[in-house]
This record gives C-alpha cells, sequence and structure tokens, in this order.
C-alpha cells in the first residue's frame, strides 16, 4: 500500500503537522511572562492528538529558558498528591533539591488529624501552593505537566490555588489533558470549568488532522510521497490522529495496531455487562449505525439499549451522528478494535441479523450485501452485489462498483451459468480500467473472451477485443501487439458463418485505426477509419461512429493544419456526453487534450484538458484523469509555469501509477523542469525512463518527446555530439510516416549540435531535411521552428542582418504561441545576433530581459546562456561568466545558499553550477576550485 524510502532517508521523529498557530499562541503567552506577568495554558486533545509532541515543540523553541516537568499516571487519581510527588521526584533530578524535600516533606507531615479536616486540607494545599509560586517566581520558568486528566483532587486542587496568583509570577504552566477522557464525574471537569470561568486559564484544542496534513504527515514517517488513495485509506481509519497514523503505518498487516487495539478492549471490559452486547452489534452495522436498525438487532427491551448507550456516549466511545438518526463510533479504530474482538460464531449471528434487518428497513443493495458476505450467505451476498454494482457503475461511481463487482466473483455460485459469469468478468474489466487498475482490466477481459469463446458466443468476445486492446496500450504492450491482436481478429470474424454483425467489425476496425493514429501512422489511421467509418454507418451503430470520429479528427490535427480536425473532435465529444456515453466522452477529452498540448495549441489544451479533468473526477475515470494531469504539466511548462508544473507532473506521477501513458508523460514533463534548472543528472534520469517506456512501446508520441530533452540537455551540458547522434536517432522515426508534430522541436536542436561541432553543411544538410516535414504538414503551431533553425545558420555564415529577420519573427511566434523555452532561447539568439552586428545596447536589453524571465522560474541553464551572451561569447578559461562569479564565491568560501543569496538564484542552481565547474575543471573538491580562481587571478 504504501511505498517508503530506506531506513537513512527516513525521519525517525515525524513532523509536527498543523500545530503552527497553537505554537506560535504559546510563544506569544511566554513573551507576557518575560515581563512578569505568569501564564496557565490548558492543552486540550483526545488521545493520541500530538499534546506531547506539541509541548516538546514549545520547549525546543524556548531553549535558554528553565524548564521543568511533571507527570501525571492512570492510578494517580487514586493516590493522594500524586502529580506533586512527581514534580518533585523531578525537581529532585535537577537544582532544586531543596523545594522537592519541601514538597515531599508536606504531604509526609500531614497525618490528618481528627480535629478540623477541612481546615488541615486548606492548609496543605495553601502550603503546597505557595511552595510552587515560590519557585514559578524565581526567574522566567516553563513548568510542563502532561495527562491533567489522571490527576487526584488535592494536585488539583494545588493547581488551582496556584492559577490564583501565577499572573504575579514569572512562570508559564502548560498542562495537557485528554478531553475524551473527562467523564461527567471526573475531577478535572469540575477544575477546568471553574479556572476557564474565572479566567485563570485558557485554553487551545488540537483539532484533528484533515486529509492534506495528514498525507503531510505520511510523507514525513515514509520518505515520499504517497498516492491519495493510500493517504485516503489511512485517514478514513485513522480520523486524522497523528498517533494513530503513526501506528498503521508502523503496522500495516493488522486490523487494528496492538497498542490501540489492546487500549480499546480495555475500555470495553470496564463497561457494564449489559452494554458490551449494545456495542458489539454497532461494531457489526458499521461505524455509523441507525439507531432503529441497532435496536431491531439486539432484540432487547428498549430501556436496556437506552441505558447501554447512554454509557457509551458518557465514555466518549459513541457521538451523536449529523442527521439525528444514527450514532457514529467515535474513531473508526474504536469500531475496529471492538469488531475484531467478537467471537467468530457471535459475529456471523450478528451479520446475518443485521443483514435480514436491513432488509426489511429498506436499506442500500451494497450494505446488505456486504452483511450477507460476513454472514457467511454467498447466494444472497451475489444477488445483492450484482445489484449494487450495476447501480455503483451507472451513478459513474466506478470504485465502489469495482469492491461490488468483486464481492460478486468472490460469492457467484459454483452453477452460475456461463454467460452470466462471463458478463461479471466484462462489466469488472470495465470499471477497473475506469479506476487505473489496468493489469487487473486486462486480466477480467481476457477471462470474459475466453468464457464466451468457451460457450461459443464469438460476437461477444470479439467485442471485447478492442477494449483489451486498449488496456494493453496502457499496460504499454507494443503497436505491433496491439495491432496484431485486432488483426487476428478481424480474420476470425470474417471466417464465421453466419457473417458478424456488421457494428463488430466496425468496433474492430475503428480500434485497429486509433492502433495506427497513436503511433502517428497517420495514413494508415485514415484508411482504416474510412473503412470503420463506413461500417458504422451501415450498422447505425452510433457509440462506434463517436469513436471513429475521435479518431479521424486527432488524424487529421496530426496530419495539416487542423481546422476539419479540431470541429470533429469537439463536436464528438459533445455529442458523447449528450447521449451519456461515458467511455467515449473520456476518450475525446484525453485526444483533444493531449493533441493540443503537443501541436502547441496551449489555449485550446488549458481549455478542453480543464474540462476533462472536471468530466472525468465526477465520473471516477482515474486513468484518463491522470493522463490529463500529466499533459496540463506539460502545458505548464511550455508557458513557463515551472512551480505548478511540477507540482502537477509530480503528483501525476504518484497517483497514476496504473497507466503508463500517465507515467512518461510526467517523467518527460519532469526532465523538461530538471533541465531547464540546469539539473542535469536528474534530468536524464527521467528522461531515460521516459525513453525505454517508449522503445518499449515502440510508439512515436512515447519516444520521440524523451529523445529531444536528451538531445536538449547533451546540448546544453557540452556533447553537441550526443545531442546530434538523438537528433538522428529521432528522425529515423519520424522521417519514414512523415511526422512533423514531435520532430520540430530538433530542428533548432539539431542545428545547434552541429554548429557547434563546427559542422556548417552538416546543419544545413539537417534544416532541410527537418524543415521539410514541418513545412508538409503545416501545423501552425510548429512553423515558427523552421524561421528560427534558418536564422541560426544564416547567423553562423555571418549574415546577421537576414538572420536577425528571421530570428524577430521566429521569437514574435513563439511569444505569440506561449512557448517559453523557445522564446527564451530565440531572445538569446537575438542578443548573440546584436551582440555580432556591434549592437550591445540591444543585445544587454534583451539579455536583461530574458535573465529576468529565466530567474522568476529558476532556469539556471538559461541564465547560463544569457551571461554568455553577456560575456561576449568569451568564457573564463572553461567557465562560463556565470560560473566564474560562482566559482569567485566557492573560493571565498561561501555555502550553495550564500552564493544563490548574492547571485539572487536558488541553492540548487547554485549547487548545478559547482557541479558543472568540478566537471568542466576536472577536480573533485571546492578547494580545487579555490586553487584555480587563485591561479587564473595571479
Amino acid at each position: 500500500m504504501f511505498s517508503q524510502t530506506s531506513a537513512d532517508t527516513r525521519s525517525d521523529a515525524p513532523a509536527l503537522i498543523g500545530r503552527e498557530d497553537q505554537v506560535a499562541l504559546a510563544l506569544r503567552r511566554w513573551e507576557s511572562v518575560t515581563t512578569g506577568t505568569g501564564h496557565l495554558l490548558l492543552v486540550a486533545g483526545e488521545a493520541g492528538i500530538g499534546k506531547t509532541r506539541l509541548l516538546a515543540e514549545i520547549a525546543v523553541q524556548l531553549p535558554e529558558v528553565q524548564q521543568l516537568s511533571a507527570s501525571v499516571f492512570p492510578r494517580d487519581i487514586e493516590a493522594v498528591g500524586g502529580l506533586i510527588l512527581d514534580l518533585a521526584l523531578s525537581l529532585g533530578r535537577g537544582q532544586h533539591g531543596a523545594t522537592a524535600t519541601a514538597l515531599r516533606s508536606r504531604l509526609v507531615a500531614d497525618p490528618e488529624p481528627a480535629g478540623d479536616q477541612s481546615r488541615s486540607r486548606r492548609m496543605l494545599v495553601s502550603d503546597l501552593a505557595a511552595t510552587i509560586t515560590a519557585l514559578l517566581s524565581e526567574r522566567p520558568t516553563l513548568l510542563r505537566i502532561e495527562d491533567l486528566h489522571w490527576a487526584d483532587e488535592l494536585s488539583l486542587d494545588v493547581l488551582e490555588r496556584v492559577a490564583t496568583t501565577i499572573t504575579q509570577t514569572s512562570g508559564m504552566i502548560l498542562a495537557t489533558y485528554r478531553s475524551d477522557e473527562l467523564y461527567p464525574r471526573t475531577p478535572l471537569r469540575r477544575l477546568r470549568a471553574r479556572l476557564l470561568e474565572q479566567r485563570l486559564a485558557e485554553e487551545v484544542r488540537l483539532p484533528r488532522l484533515n486529509a492534506a496534513q495528514t498525507g503531510e504527515l505520511i510523507r514525513s514517517i515514509a520518505g515520499s510521497t504517497q498516492s491519495s488513495e493510500a493517504v485516503q485509506g489511512v485517514f478514513d481509519r485513522s480520523d486524522g490522529i497523528p498517533l494513530y497514523v503513526e501506528e498503521l503505518l508502523a503496522d500495516t498487516t493488522a486490523a487494528v495496531p496492538a497498542t490501540i487495539a489492546d487500549a480499546v478492549v480495555m475500555q470495553r471490559d470496564s463497561l457494564d455487562s449489559s452494554t458490551i452486547p449494545v456495542l458489539e452489534a454497532a461494531a457489526v452495522i458499521g461505524r455509523s449505525f441507525a439507531i432503529d436498525l441497532l435496536d431491531s438487532v439486539c432484540g432487547s427491551a428498549r430501556d436496556v439499549t437506552d441505558r447501554a448507550l447512554r454509557e457509551l456516549a458518557d465514555r466518549n466511545l459513541i457521538l451523536p451522528g449529523s442527521d439525528g438518526a444514527t450514532l457514529d463510533f467515535r474513531h473508526a479504530l474504536i469500531r475496529d478494535a471492538i469488531y475484531e474482538n467478537i467471537a467468530p460464531l457471535r459475529k456471523r449471528d450478528l451479520h446475518s441479523s443485521v443483514a435480514e434487518a436491513a432488509v426489511l428497513f429498506g436499506f442500500g443493495n451494497s450494505f446488505i450485501s456486504d452483511q450477507y458476505e460476513r454472514a457467511r450467505q454467498p447466494a444472497n451476498a451475489y444477488r445483492y452485489a450484482i445489484l449494487a454494482a450495476r447501480d455503483a457503475r451507472r451513478l459513474s461511481s466506478h470504485r465502489e462498483a469495482v469492491e461490488l463487482f468483486r464481492r460478486a466473483q468472490r460469492t457467484a455460485p459454483g452453477l452460475l451459468p456461463q454467460t452470466d459469469r462471463a458478463v461479471l468478468y466484462a462489466d469488472l474489466g470495465e470499471v477497473l480500467a475506469a479506476t487505473d487498475d489496468n493489469e487487473g482490466a486486462a486480466a477480467a477481459l481476457v477471462s470474459a473472451i475466453e468464457l464466451y469463446r468457451s460457450i461459443g458466443d464469438e460476437v461477444s468476445a470479439a467485442l471485447l477485443v478492442p477494449r483489451l486492446a486498449a488496456v494493453r496500450h496502457l499496460l504499454g504492450v507494443s503497436y505491433d501487439g496491439r495491432a496484431s491482436l485486432l488483426d487476428e481478429e478481424l480474420r476470425r470474424v470474417e471466417a464465421l458463418t453466419p457473417p458478424v454483425p456488421v457494428h463488430v467489425r466496425a468496433r474492430l476496425q475503428s480500434a485497429l485505426a486509433a492502433a495506427y493514429m497513436l503511433d502517428r501512422c497517420l495514413d494508415d489511421a485514415t484508411t482504416a477509419g474510412a473503412a470503420a467509418a463506413a461500417l458504422a454507418d451501415e450498422g447505425d451503430s452510433l457509440d462506434d461512429r463517436i469513436d471513429i470520429d475521435l479518431t479521424l479528427g486527432s488524424v487529421l490535427v496530426f496530419a495539416g493544419p487542423g481546422t476539419d480536425g479540431w470541429p470533429i473532435l469537439e463536436s464528438a465529444i459533445a455529442q458523447a456526453r449528450e447521449l451519456q456515453f461515458e467511455s467515449q466522452a473520456a476518450r475525446g477529452y484525453r485526444m483533444i487534450g493531449s493533441c493540443a498540448s503537443v501541436l502547441v495549441e496551449y489555449d485550446r489544451a488549458s481549455r478542453w484538458i480543464a474540462e476533462g479533468l472536471e468530466y472525468t473526477s465526477t465520473t471516477e475515470r482515474w486513468n484518463d484523469f491522470h493522463y490529463l494531469k500529466a499533459h496540463l504539466a506539460h502545458v505548464l511548462w511550455a508557458r513557463g509555469d515551472w512551480v505548478e508544473a511540477q507540482a502537477i507532473a509530480s503528483n501525476a506521477l504518484t497517483e497514476g501509477r496504473g497507466g503508463v501513458t500517465t507515467r512518461n508523460t510526467a517523467l518527460i514533463v519532469l526532465g523538461y523542469l530538471a533541465l531547464g534548472r540546469g539539473d542535469y543528472a536528474t534530468a536524464r534520469n527521467h528522461l531515460g525512463e521516459a525513453r525505454e517506456i517508449g522503445e518499449r512501446m515502440n510508439e512515436l508520441q512515447r519516444l520521440v518527446p524523451a529523445l529531444w530533452g536528451l538531445a536538449e540537455t547533451d546540448l546544453l551540458d557540452n556533447d553537441p555530439a550526443g545531442a546530434a547522434h538523438l537528433a538522428e536517432f529521432a528522425y529515423s522515426r519520424s522521417e519514414p510516416i512523415g511526422d512533423a508534430a514531435y520532430i520540430f522541436p530538433f530542428l533548432t536542436t539539431g542545428v545547434r549540435a552541429y554548429l557547434a561541432m563546427h559542422e556548417l553543411q552538416k546543419a544545413r544538410d539537417w534544416f532541410e531535411r527537418c524543415a521539410y516535414l514541418v513545412r508538409y504538414r503545416g501545423i501552425p503551431g510548429t512553423l515558427a521552428a523552421v524561421g528560427h533553425a534558418e536564422g541560426l545558420i544564416l547567423l553562423a555564415e555571418g549574415q546577421t542582418s537576414a538572420a536577425r529577420s528571421l530570428l524577430e519573427e521566429a521569437q514574435r511566434r513563439w511569444r505569440a504561441s506561449d512557448r517559453y523555452w523557445d522564446t527564451v532561447r530565440s531572445a538569446i539568439d537575438l542578443a548573440h545576433c546584436d551582440a555580432r552586428s556591434r549592437r550591445p545596447r540591444a543585445a544587454a536589453a534583451l539579455v536583461e530581459r530574458t535573465r529576468l524571465e529565466a530567474t522568476a522560474v529558476d532556469a539556471a541553464a538559461i541564465l547560463s546562456l544569457a551571461d554568455a551572451v553577456a560575456d561576449g561569447g568569451a568564457s573564463a578559461g572553461p567557465l562560463s561568466a556565470r560560473e566564474l562569479d560562482v566559482a569567485r564565491l566557492v573560493a571565498a568560501g561561501a555555502t550553495n545558499r550564500e552564493i544563490g543569496q548574492q547571485l539572487v538564484i536558488s541553492p540548487k542552481t547554485a549547487s548545478s553550477h559547482i557541479e558543472h565547474i568540478l566537471a568542466k575543471l576536472g577536480v573533485a573538491r571546492r578547494s580545487e576550485i579555490a586553487a584555480w580562481v587563485v591561479r587564473s587571478q595571479s
């Protein structure tokens, strides 16, 4: 469920999450204490909420302060002065032996004579309080008291007496107590009311963590970000109580962590014997339970049930529900611990009673099926599970549908007809694919196909093959593997007699066209799509026709200007939504969003991805949702919103674990971001994995974008030969199918690489080959690359005037399309052109503007390029001007943080510069950089 880092990177002490306001309040109150106004601050919260951790954090924030502590223990409520004795023990271990002796002696010296015992007790309380008050008055002192709810009456009376004069001292008392153990007749309950009413104390309550804060805590413990599903699971079970979160992570195998289970069982055993059966029945019903249902299941006199519920409420085990008709266990783990400790046969009988009563009361099919399954009545469980699963699927509650179809699988009768079993597997495969469990979906669909074929239903089997091909695509199966699956099925159905219905062949042809389209074999996709369209029209298959339009629309936008393709895609989505064809609508958003993202149509992409995210979230199409998020990250990277792009791509990578296409896209975006920030090692790591996925899938759109990022990395990391090699490899994949959408960014990359190698003719040859593909397709967002690349060649040839004209136009077009990377790179090229033309002011203005834009997104790679132009294209020996600045600061003994502050860059960017300097100088230590600086200045 959880992925964890190695033990040496994991935090042993979980971070204090969500308590910033309480820490700040305590520190503000301490400021008053230092001026002579003492304070009593009560810290309230249920068990495990983090009261001790909060006190420890406050203590850390006050390192120079005299700090004292005392604790109360469960049996202390039966002892006289237990808290005072523990305080004396603590004082005796420090520098306050005399005060410790005085407290102990005064307690022991009181024999409770037969005279006026009331007066004697008052004198005892007064003397003990005076001793503690004197201690707090010596100098600023912080006294921490833990678990005040277990304190005896005498100790509490002393605390109350101290509270009356604490404002006249220089001391602060922080006292914690469990709010869930303030039972009606406990001593602290009455004291708390008096202290707060008389304003002798202030109270802060620690709330439960919300889901986001729980995720932060999990990340601090596990050492890595977990999926939202995993976080939600822990949040639901822990109720946001930090201790429960830690216990659940520490013991992921037990139904309830042992420490929690033991505490709950002890509390259960202390209840009245008539209350326990009611508690167990409630636990069998669930975390929330209807009062009428509980009453029916218990079968006892209502006054007995009422009395039991009153005791459970007094003991803070249950709380009123929000609707007035239900009650809730205070914590999910309380219910779980009670449930796990019910005897097996009694538990089964209770589930049976709950199920029968739930049927009579008209509860939902899902609840009833669960109760019957736990009662070991599979036939009833299956009947209600199937009904509930189909209801959930109809409402797009796909995750719930998965669990219900799984339950139907487990409880299906052994003699269930094979047709029904095949339908069950097909339905399960559909909802598993929607929830991003593609491996499970593939297995379920294969089982359904085999079952249909075993009973001779070739039509039903054939209709599932396109779904299987689509799921296998998401698992990374290559184009060849998917195409062969569809071709084989087409041959199978064409050989059948009598002939299969036309819509079956239409669906298979449509899937084949989609496979061609995904590999950007546009001509083959068009041919297959036209054949599928004819069959769909003949068979009057509207859902197939929408799928075909989505494929053909995507083909058209990749094949040319897109003026015909975009309207087809938009119309198909609208039609799918109107007809409630959920899978077609989700696929439509996926297609139009990703197409626009790739084809530099960023406004269009942003609009449709936003709408698609809303739709796929509402319909719980999680694979499509995560894929759209990954492409949203790509759009944000392209537009220069790198902080948001990083967050969304990282989230898509964590959440979209079931989809390899999502992973590929997210890795590419993260690689591009690392490249732009000058972190070439991370860039190569992310882009290398993305390249492996693309090669395994043998799919152009997964491979070539990763190759471009790797080529740009090589180019910026002074390996133009490596960049040229990758560019040629990408061309070898794009040219045979006439691709322009993925090869266009290589136009400038390849030209730069060959020019850096002083291969002007090869640069021009590269330009001619790639420019032909881009011009041939004429995709609007890609055409700026042609003028940009040609301008670079003209600049290298010394034709600065012609170069400037092309570069200015390229920059204008890049900026208009909002493509940040090429906008700033073209600005640097223009600055270089101005410098070559002896126009230093124009060059300096462009460089300064580029620096500002690059600094805003921490684009270290762009800053280095800008610095090189500002330095006249020269370098300080092997170093650029910016690297020389960093080297000089290293020689002066500056840390990465100090370098960042001096040069207005992040510490991470400073570290990246230092890595490059070490590599360029061929040294391994900062001291060697310093020695090089000294030598170069002598």
